[in-house]
């Protein structure tokens, strides 16, 4: 049976699952983005993703799971079976969450490694929304991530500490753009960009909702830092004075 977002559940199974989840055992994540359909007491067939990574992780049926979509759903239950393309969740628990406000990133456009490890480590920390901008000395990188390709990889990374980090939303990803037109897109909220020359953000007052500029490798040039000083952003620095 179809369910709405594109999961399919395809049936209820009798009984309840006894899963390690219930035991206070370790509980394996997994990322999948079709979980509108889950249901508790129904089973729930994984995208071929979420399998793959079943296989990979060599679960077995029993072996508690938390499945996340990245959109705010949680489904907690148990593995029910697997095969080479396929594996099954026997679903006891769906919860929604809501997103937290936080931070909104406007990242350089670098090399792709360092994007990919920002990109890891800024969902670990919360990030609400990430944009990839072409700032002026981004254009000098050699072998620099963009393009609809390298925007896959940062998804999958950021999927993958998603699960790793317990957090239930994915950050809003964002194609790269030169700062005209990321200025234009941008939400309402206190913004700021980090400039070692800045007043300390420590004591600072912000509202729930921060937009936090970070440069490239060699800084802003003078006609990046008049655009965001027109756009309300003021400079700071992560230093505590003491």
């Amino acid at each position: 049976m179809e369910r709405p977002g594109g999961a399919r559940v395809v049936g209820s199974a009798s009984g309840t699952a006894d899963t390690a989840a219930s035991a206070g055992t370790t509980v394996a994540g997994v990322f999948c983005a079709a979980l509108a359909g889950a249901r508790p007491g129904e089973l729930l067939d994984l995208d071929e993703d979420a399998a793959h990574h079943v296989r990979v992780r060599r679960l077995a049926p029993g072996d508690a799971v938390r499945v996340v979509d990245g959109a705010g759903r949680v489904a907690l239950g148990a593995l029910a079976s697997s095969d080479r393309r396929t594996a099954r969740v026997q679903v006891e628990r769906v919860e929604r969450h809501e997103r937290a406000p936080g931070v909104r990133l406007l990242v350089p456009v670098a090399d792709r490694e360092r994007m990919l490890w920002l990109a890891e480590k800024a969902v670990e920390l919360g990030l609400v929304a990430w944009h990839p901008v072409m700032w002026e000395r981004s254009r000098s990188v050699a072998g620099r991530g963009e393009g609809e390709g390298f925007g896959a990889k940062v998804r999958a990374r950021m999927a993958a500490a998603l699960v790793q980090s317990g957090g239930t939303w994915l950050p809003e990803i964002a194609a790269e753009r030169p700062l005209p037109a990321v200025l234009a897109a941008l939400g309402e909220g206190d913004r700021v960009v980090l400039d070692t020359a800045g007043a300390s953000l420590a004591g600072q007052r912000m509202g729930a909702t921060v937009t936090a500029a970070l440069g490239p490798e060699g800084g802003l040039v003078p006609a990046e830092r008049e655009l965001l000083a027109a756009a309300g952003f003021r400079p700071v620095s992560l230093s505590v004075n003491v």
